[in-house]
């Protein structure tokens, strides 16, 4: 664990490179879920254990 960085959150730099799987449009990252957000795409993604699932079938949708 990076002792720099709370444990309930996402690096930076892996927010940046993340893409929505289903329409490669830029992620929101809902730290109160943890959860990344895909607004084209309706979409959020889980993060479980500091790890995005980037699996559609794993996203829950959203209005």
């Amino acid at each position: 664990m990076n002792a720099e960085r709370p444990e309930n959150s996402v690096d930076p730099k892996l927010l940046e490179i993340l893409v929505c799987p289903l329409t490669k449009g830029p992620l929101e990252f809902d730290s109160a879920r943890q959860e990344l957000i895909s607004r084209s795409a309706k979409l959020a993604y889980p993060i479980r254990d500091g790890i995005p699932i980037m699996l559609p079938e794993e996203a829950r949708k959203i209005d």
